[in-house]
């Protein structure tokens, strides 16, 4: 477990590893755009991609998952995390496949096994970047971003239960009561409490729904 864990640490894995993942996203969006599901990303990501292939125009996906991907990616070493929501399943799933869409190369996103090839490609090079990066930082300022990848607001999420607990109560009695039931559960569980949270509000909130 060991030599496995050194081998998962060192710089020059880093880009096998977003590769893979690039590979796995992309083909997400060939699989959502060929079969209507499969996509690794949000609700709302998916229908740009939906919209831009009704109507042929892929500049919102484009302009919106562009951002992320340059953010994210100039990010990952200063910061401590790369943030795979952000970067890599919006900026590649739903950016660069919007982007090959667009730019008469849709055959890539057609072709499972292009897809796959291309994902993994776009994978090393955004890990060689972000290893340049890192290395072109200068000394002391490295925050050693590329040993761990999670995502940023996973991480966060989990200190904004009262603030969670706070918004279903203002939307609801119900949804409010639902959502300090749940963070009561899950902490008795010693689980985080916003999951609780979350669930609760949810569950009383389709119970009792507000009329309107």
């Amino acid at each position: 477990m060991k030599k496995m864990n050194d081998l998962l640490l060192k710089n020059s894995m880093f880009p096998i590893l977003t590769g893979i993942l690039c590979a796995a996203i992309f083909t997400g969006g060939h699989m959502f755009v060929t079969y209507g599901f499969g996509f690794f990303n949000e609700i709302a990501q998916a229908e740009m991609i939906r919209q831009g292939i009704e109507t042929g125009d892929f500049a919102a996906p484009v302009g919106f998952a562009a951002g992320f991907l340059i953010a994210r990616v100039l990010e990952g070493p200063l910061v401590g995390i790369l943030d795979i929501g952000g970067s890599l399943m919006t900026g590649v799933g739903t950016g660069l496949v919007g982007l090959c869409l667009a730019s008469g190369l849709g055959f890539i996103v057609d072709s499972f096994a292009l897809s796959l090839v291309v994902g993994a490609a776009i994978g090393l090079v955004i890990g060689g970047v972000i290893i340049g990066v890192k290395k072109a930082m200068p000394e002391g300022m490295a925050a050693s971003g590329t040993n761990i990848m999670m995502g940023a607001g996973n991480a966060t999420g989990r200190y904004l239960g009262p603030l969670i607990i706070i918004s279903a109560a203002q939307y609801s009695l119900p949804a409010g009561i639902g959502a300090v039931l749940g963070a009561a559960i899950f902490y008795k569980l010693k689980k985080e409490i916003v999951g609780g949270v979350i669930i609760g509000a949810i569950l009383l909130a389709w119970i009792f729904p507000v009329v309107s």
